[in-house]
């Protein structure tokens, strides 16, 4: 967690060595979403192991094979949404 709050420290320090208010801005904006999309990955793959800890367990329960599996796609679609948001967000941020 210290590591986390110092890398986050460094890069607000860094985003604020920029010349203008409008680098500054989009500096710090573009941290923010970094952090925030990193949470989102982060808790997508703490989904697709509990999915699969659930399917795992499911012990041949058609209801919890199907709960373990649904689990298991959202998360894998919760990270692929994570990614394209992160892509799309940093290409409009240099395209400014």
């Amino acid at each position: 967690m210290k590591t986390l709050i110092a890398s986050i420290e460094s890069q607000i320090s860094q985003a604020g060595a920029g010349t203008g208010a409008q680098t500054d801005a989009s500096s710090t904006v573009t941290t923010a979403l970094n952090v925030v999309f990193g949470i989102i990955g982060v808790v997508g793959v703490v989904m697709i192991v509990l999915g699969g800890v659930s399917y795992i367990t499911s012990q041949g329960d058609p209801g919890k094979i199907q709960k373990g599996k649904n689990t298991i796609l959202y998360g894998v679609i919760g990270i692929v949404v994570a990614l394209l948001a992160f892509a799309i967000v940093n290409f409009v941020i240099k395209a400014l």
